[in-house]
């Protein structure tokens, strides 16, 4: 097979978070910049953004052969990953999945979710806005997911303070589908 090189891709992505069942962009946009009515850009990024989509196929067996048949999907685990550069409170509380903001004058605050383990958590939605072939656009929006792994910051006096995130997304329905994807073709 011959290497196309307008399908190789290099390039940064940006990252928008919304609530889960935000009004997501049309196909037909996927050159603009989601609504800003629904969607928060989290900002600079450092060290790129992973998408990971780990599936797991079971096999099928059966006594009167010794190949295996074939298999079936029974386990899907996506998640993406990256360092946040900007380092607000308002990422903060995208990250612990909600919380409490407040602001006055000369300073803001945010305070976690503290209540009953057993309730409901905020899921929310994450678009990845990159490049695909041709160097056109990509967006590809997990539609509902959580921030379920730890969240670091370091201080150090000779390294940026940077938010890691690692959400993980989740089946949303019978008829709609847990992540989508679109390239821009022109």
């Amino acid at each position: 097979m011959a290497v196309v090189a307008t399908n190789l891709i290099m390039g940064p992505a940006d990252l928008y978070i919304g609530n889960f069942s935000a009004l997501e962009p049309l196909d037909t946009v996927v050159n603009t910049t989601p609504a800003a009515s629904s969607w928060t850009d989290l900002g600079g990024t450092q060290d790129g953004t992973k998408l990971t989509i780990d599936q797991t196929y079971t096999d099928l067996e059966v006594d009167q052969i010794v190949d295996v048949p074939g298999a079936r999907l029974t386990k899907r685990l996506l998640t993406i990953e990256t360092n946040l550069a900007e380092a607000t409170l308002e990422n903060l509380k995208y990250l612990l999945n909600d919380g409490t903001a407040a602001s006055g004058a000369g300073f803001k605050s945010y305070d976690p979710i503290y209540g009953s383990s057993a309730t409901q958590p905020t899921y929310r939605a994450v678009i990845i806005d990159g490049y695909g072939p041709n160097q056109f656009r990509r967006r590809f929006i997990v539609r509902k997911c959580l921030s379920n792994d730890k969240v670091e910051s370091t201080y150090k006096k000779d390294g940026q303070t940077l938010f890691t995130v690692k959400w993980s997304g989740f089946y949303v329905s019978p008829s709609i589908a847990p992540f989508h994807i679109v390239d821009a073709t022109s």
